[in-house]
This record gives structure tokens, C-alpha cells and sequence, in this order.
């Protein structure tokens, strides 16, 4: 998914796959995002199901539960991710506990919603979401990040482990600030520099990281304090 065009040009809407195993939750959630302007392009009953739809139709989003019955639905969201490093997976599940939430996004979940989210902020997350933008119901963001700070404290790297590539500090700046949620037009405008511009750093910071998309990117700059 890109910015809306500055031109003017056609913005595709967000493609949507809705995973949940009540069929009408997952109908009634599946008609509100499309009656708002999302592309509904499948739903699914069960992970198994979801990644094997998920890997034909390839969406921008998946929509995920947690519960879904023999297979739980983390396992589907490492799956899907592993497969699907373009689509974004946000869990919107009944469950707010903490070891639900820690193991999704460990499994590749880029945000997480609880069940009494309303419509608008469902649609708020998706659109978010698909731009490469953390969303988490409040209270949740949090603990999400002092686990990934818990994990990345640990010893030294062995002296003969390769360092991390150096970024340069407008990499740094840049990645900072897509820490904090803003896009690549938010962040030309902040720095006053071009949207290609920004784009490029993005672009170089993946490569030197050898990392491949912004979530993972957002994951690293959270273990790297840069979110703050």
C-alpha cells in the first residue's frame, strides 16, 4: 500500500482477508470494513484455511483471531508472515491477556485490538495497519515494548560477530520517526526533504539491516530504544 497520490492519481483501497471462526463476527466484520471502503477480498474459519487462502489472494491486511480452534491463530500469523512479508497481519481478538498479545506480535503481528474496538477504530487500525503503522488497543503498546527491550538486553556480542552496519544519523532520524508511527510523506514534511528522499533511506536502512519490511524495521528501532 502506498501514501494517497499528492497528483491526484487512483488509490487502490485496502485489500482485507478477515479470519475468525464465528461466521457472523467474521460476516458482520468483513461488511462493516467493506461498507467503509476496504476490499474484502476473502475471510477464512480457521488458520489452517487462512494461510492457505491468504498465500493465493495475497491482501495488504489479515484480519486475525487468536482462537480459532485446533490451530491457534499465532501459528497462522508466523505462517502467513514468513510467507507473506508484504501483508500485515492485526489481531483483533476477545482476549486482552498479556501472553496473548506478547506471542502474536512474536510471531510476526504488527498490532493488536481487542473485540470492543467500535467500527471506526476498526477501520482506523486497518488503514494504519496497512501502512506499516503499529496500532495497538490502549494499555497494550506498552507492554509490548518493554518486551522487546527485555529481549534485546543480553550479553555482548562475541568480538569475532560481525557489528550491525552503522546507519548514517539521517537513517537514524528517518527511523526514528517511522518508530513513531508517521509515513514517508509525514516524514519528508517533518525534515523538509522529498518523499523519494525519505523513501531512500527507508530503502537503505532495510538493506543494511537486512531486514524486509517496516514492521520488522519498527521491531528494530523498539529493541533499539529509538522509539521513544
Amino acid at each position: 500500500m502506498g501514501d494517497p497520490a499528492a497528483e491526484g492519481g487512483h488509490v487502490d483501497a485496502i485489500r482485507v482477508m478477515v479470519v475468525d471462526d464465528h461466521p457472523i463476527w467474521r460476516e458482520g466484520v468483513a461488511r462493516d470494513l467493506g461498507e467503509r471502503g476496504c476490499d474484502v477480498v476473502a475471510t477464512a474459519p480457521d488458520a489452517p484455511a487462512a494461510v492457505r487462502i491468504a498465500t493465493a489472494v495475497r491482501p495488504d491486511v489479515v484480519l486475525m483471531d487468536l482462537n480459532l480452534g485446533a490451530v491457534s491463530g499465532v501459528t497462522a500469523i508466523g505462517e502467513i508472515t514468513a510467507a507473506l512479508p508484504e501483508t500485515q497481519v492485526l489481531v483483533l481478538s476477545a482476549s486482552g491477556e498479556h501472553a496473548d498479545v506478547l506471542e502474536a506480535c512474536k510471531a510476526g503481528a504488527l498490532g493488536y485490538l481487542v473485540k470492543s474496538a467500535g467500527a471506526e477504530e476498526l477501520l482506523d487500525a486497518v488503514e494504519r495497519t496497512a501502512r506499516g503503522v503499529p496500532v495497538f488497543t490502549p494499555g497494550l503498546a506498552g507492554l509490548v515494548l518493554g518486551e522487546y527491550r527485555r529481549l534485546a538486553e543480553g550479553p555482548a556480542p562475541a568480538r569475532d560477530e560481525p557489528a550491525v552496519p552503522a546507519l548514517t544519523e539521517r537513517e537514524t532520524e528517518v527511523l526514528r520517526l517511522v518508530a513513531k508511527g508517521l509515513t514517508a510523506r509525514q516524514i519528508a514534511s517533518k525534515l523538509v526533504v522529498s518523499h523519494r528522499t525519505v523513501e531512500s533511506h527507508v530503502q537503505n536502512t532495510l538493506r543494511k539491516l537486512q531486514l524486509h519490511n517496516r514492521s520488522q524495521l519498527v521491531r528494530y528501532a523498539i529493541e533499539q530504544g529509538l522509539a521513544d
